[in-house]
């Protein structure tokens, strides 16, 4: 190979490490929930949305790069998390940290300048939100760190909602409300398959402090705690039939995964498959109940 294919093959790679660091993937369904509301609370510019996404994708990178940072030592132990950047030794971790931070001020300055000042600030505070409370105090410390820590990725919608409107109305934080509630069920359907991992990184989930039936008692109640805050917007006139039908729906299969596992997990029988399933889903759900929103106010 010559040195000039070396080269070009070397460049790729830290390419590809760059885009992984900003956890793409998990960003999709983020700028789902950021732009979707963008679309309920009014008529935005094509030129916004690009804007807003473009810095929505910035910031929530650069928040999944510094927590690569700072979970290092974790990750480490974590087959799941071994390949990535810094555990396998393709990246410096100061590397990691000055990119990390370099996204999220450039998406801070990108939504001050071309969006507004609120926008930028309710995107901020998500960052700080998921670094320094969730990552780096809650995660180790208990296991009610996905629930608390779940506000994080709640922001995006008040992050869209502001960048239309403004402000912040009693719609959005229905949105916010909406993202809290479905994390939890959301991520300790991982977190059970998942738990051996957790366990041999010493971090305190839900299945490993509480056990698992437990968690799964948590996971219903927030479930259903969840369709019914879906359901709420209707009733003040916020959404209309073809969301309510649509959040009934996406609601039911969701809480009919989670039962699912319940069933399996207390008659002795291999429930995996069924926790894969729930936890596939409720991507699907979350991004499928934010679309309906843009839907149902198109038709009205």
């Amino acid at each position: 190979m010559t040195g000039v294919a070396m080269s070009e093959r070397s460049e790729r790679r830290l390419a590809g490490d760059l885009v992984a660091l900003t956890k793409p993937r998990i960003i999709s369904l983020l700028l789902v929930t950021t732009v979707a509301p963008m679309f309920v609370a009014g008529h935005p510019s094509w030129w916004t949305v690009l804007l807003v996404s473009v810095g929505g994708y910035l910031m929530a990178g650069g928040a999944n790069a510094v927590n690569m940072y700072l979970d290092r030592d974790i990750d480490d132990r974590m087959a799941r998390t071994r390949l990535r950047p810094i555990p396998s030794g393709r990246m410096a971790p100061q590397a990691v940290l000055a990119f990390g931070i370099m996204l999220s001020t450039a998406a801070t300055w990108m939504l001050a300048h071309f969006v507004n000042l609120l926008t930028a600030a309710l995107a901020l505070a998500g960052f700080y939100f998921y670094v320094f409370v969730y990552t780096r105090w809650l995660k180790r410390s208990t296991p009610q760190n996905i629930v608390i820590g779940g506000a994080a990725g709640a922001f995006p919608p008040l992050v869209g909602w502001a960048a239309v409107t403004g402000r912040v109305d009693l719609a959005a934080v229905f949105l916010f409300l909406i993202v809290f509630y479905w994390t939890p069920p959301h991520f300790w359907a991982l977190a059970l398959l998942k738990q051996h991992d957790y366990g041999r990184a010493g971090v305190p989930m839900a299945p490993l402090v509480w056990g698992e039936r437990n968690t799964l008692d948590q996971m219903l109640w927030y479930t259903v705690l969840l369709i019914a805050l879906t359901v709420l917007p209707v009733t003040f006139g916020a959404f209309g039939v073809v969301y309510l039908v649509a959040a009934a729906v996406l609601g039911g299969l969701l809480l009919r995964g989670v039962l699912r596992i319940r069933a399996l997990h207390a008659k002795g029988a291999v429930w995996t498959q069924a926790a894969w399933w729930t936890y596939k889903y409720s991507l699907l759900y979350l991004a499928l109940l934010f679309v309906a929103m843009v839907v149902d106010r198109a038709v009205r």
